[in-house]
């Protein structure tokens, strides 16, 4: 039975690892899934195409980095990139949430992150915006 919500695939995006979640927008919650250890882009990729022919989501969220004054960096232009291949590659809506206080919130160290649970902070906070509710 199609109880009418939608599949959400998230990542935080890395050049070494990717944190995946996952989440729906009738329950409005998001869960870390996984944590994809890629470097190469055809690798990403398949992993990619894995979570979503098993979870066919509706859409994919990418966090977007920035300083915190809100200027861009060199991650911010390849988090926008990664959107645009996953969009192009799979042909759903890629929506891009700003991530700058992901890690404090989490009270990540350098080098200790969970990304898994960063992805799911991600997808929670654009499900958490009013433009969804």
């Amino acid at each position: 039975m199609n109880t009418g919500s939608a599949v959400i695939l998230a990542f935080d995006f890395g050049l070494k690892r990717i944190g995946c979640a996952i989440g729906n927008d009738l329950s409005k919650s998001a869960r870390p899934l996984t944590v994809i250890h890629a470097e190469s882009n055809d690798r990403r990729f398949a992993e990619i195409g894995k979570l979503i022919s098993e979870w066919q989501p509706a859409k994919l969220v990418v966090g977007l980095p920035f300083y915190p004054d809100g200027t861009e960096h060199e991650m911010t232009k390849r988090c926008r990139r990664f959107a645009n291949q996953l969009h192009g590659r799979f042909s759903l809506d890629t929506i891009l949430v700003d991530e700058r206080y992901t890690s404090s919130v989490l009270n990540f160290k350098p080098g200790e992150a969970d990304d898994a649970h960063a992805a799911a902070l991600i997808l929670q906070q654009y499900l958490d915006e009013p433009i969804h509710n």
